[in-house]
């Protein structure tokens, strides 16, 4: 039996709306892709396609992630990252988004990326996001035209978490606020930074970096039980 496949969504963003650099937060790539690369199969894909911008930051303060950016498999994939124009939800079985701020900056508004997302979710397949992640989704629908948030449990990067980190500033909007707004019944750990990762039928959504690894453990855990 073929393995099931996964779509890895990044940003192709490198700079917030500061002007500090930006993209995908190296942990929240490499700890679900730890979990899942040994029984599924894994494509990668970006708004402008290879090469998505790692979060530089995030390279520094996750030293020990930066094998997954080292490894031959991992680097021919990020240089061979598709289109988001090139994809469809047909031959996937989930489509996963990486976090980092980059994610508010492009996927949240693409409208190439709104109907993947949507297109996914529609099929029933596993949508999910961890982080700013969720912010790839925000504008995706179920086949009524609603936001999938509505009447759901969700996650993503608390408002708190944004003013510790003192990046408010450099987003258009504030994740937990807008997965409120669209009416989502948005939940979060009891303290910042601590794992949380929500499951709510085929939408899987983590909270933060340490949700990174368990939000890996939650898709394999849906795709092994579909």
């Amino acid at each position: 039996m073929p393995s099931k496949r996964i779509l890895f969504v990044f940003t192709s963003a490198n700079k917030t709306l500061t002007g500090a650099q930006t993209g995908w937060f190296l942990p929240e790539a490499a700890h679900p892709y730890n979990v899942l690369a040994p029984k599924y199969e894994i494509d990668f894909a970006a708004p402008a396609g290879p090469n998505p911008p790692v979060d530089e930051g995030s390279v520094k303060m996750f030293p020990d992630d930066v094998k997954f950016l080292e490894d031959p498999v991992v680097k021919q994939k990020l240089a061979t990252a598709k289109k988001l124009s090139e994809v469809s939800h047909e031959g996937y079985d989930a489509i996963f988004y990486v976090g980092g701020h980059g994610p508010v900056i492009d996927l949240s508004s693409d409208p190439v990326n709104i109907k993947l997302a949507s297109s996914f979710f529609q099929a029933g397949k596993i949508t999910s996001a961890v982080c700013h992640g969720p912010a790839a989704i925000v504008g995706a629908t179920d086949a009524n035209g609603v936001s999938i948030f509505k009447g759901r449990k969700a996650t993503g990067f608390s408002d708190l978490e944004e003013v510790q980190v003192d990046k408010v500033k450099d987003v258009p909007f504030l994740l937990e606020t807008r997965i409120k707004e669209l009416g989502g019944a948005y939940e979060k750990a009891k303290d910042p930074w601590a794992p949380h990762v929500v499951t709510d039928g085929i939408l899987i959504t983590g909270q933060n970096p340490a949700s990174a690894h368990p939000i890996g453990e939650a898709i394999d855990k849906a795709l092994s039980s579909a």
